[in-house]
């Protein structure tokens, strides 16, 4: 292992990042302590602290990482030439692997509660509106008489239904109603939400 000061500061907070994804990954929102992290990467508490302003600003570079990646497997999806239906169907199904796969940092974005007064940073929100907006330009060919606003709050209700989707399988609340394909009900979900869109 390299003494620390052959370490930059960059080195120290990319290194910091990682070890907190992998400590989230294993043990989830509840498991991550800037201890852990500190520890895990030789180093101590208050050097963390000479990188990030906090643990909740870690957890936040952690998301937006986490947010990141997510953005880009849905665009990839959605760059592929397709009908918007297939191209909306296709940007969920995505969705719901990336959470599959990476259930515990997905949780993360959304069990990290920050304090009422809290502004998120711009590139944090940016990246939710990049996510949407994927959702938007699928759904524009389909309203073409809906203004930009229709659009949007669409794109939102939407994928607040697959979000939640996601959120009740991936918790274990679905198999008391016997639901067996996640991506079968979201489907389903999309399929109604579109035809109630196109006749409104």
């Amino acid at each position: 292992m390299a003494r620390r000061s052959d370490h930059t500061r960059e080195e120290i907070h990319l290194m910091a990042l990682e070890a907190a994804e992998a400590i989230a990954s294993q043990e989830g929102l509840s498991g991550l302590s800037a201890r852990k992290v500190a520890s895990k990467i030789g180093y101590t508490v208050g050097t963390l602290y000479l990188v990030f302003r906090n643990l909740d600003d870690l957890i936040l570079q952690v998301n937006d990482r986490t947010l990141s990646q997510l953005y880009q497997e849905m665009e990839r999806v959605s760059a592929k030439p397709k009908k918007p239906e297939a191209c909306i169907l296709a940007l969920s199904h995505t969705y719901i692997e990336f959470a599959s796969n990476n259930t515990a940092r997905w949780s993360m974005i959304y069990e990290h509660v920050l304090e009422d007064d809290f502004v998120l940073p711009a590139p944090f929100q940016q990246q939710v509106q990049q996510m949407f907006a994927l959702v938007e330009n699928a759904l524009r060919p389909l309203g073409k008489n809906k203004s930009d606003r229709e659009i949007a709050q669409a794109a939102r209700a939407l994928w607040s239904g697959i979000h939640g989707i996601c959120l009740l399988a991936l918790t274990r609340k679905l198999d008391i109603a016997g639901i067996d394909s996640v991506q079968d009900l979201a489907d389903t979900l999309t399929v109604n939400f579109l035809n109630g869109f196109r006749e409104n």
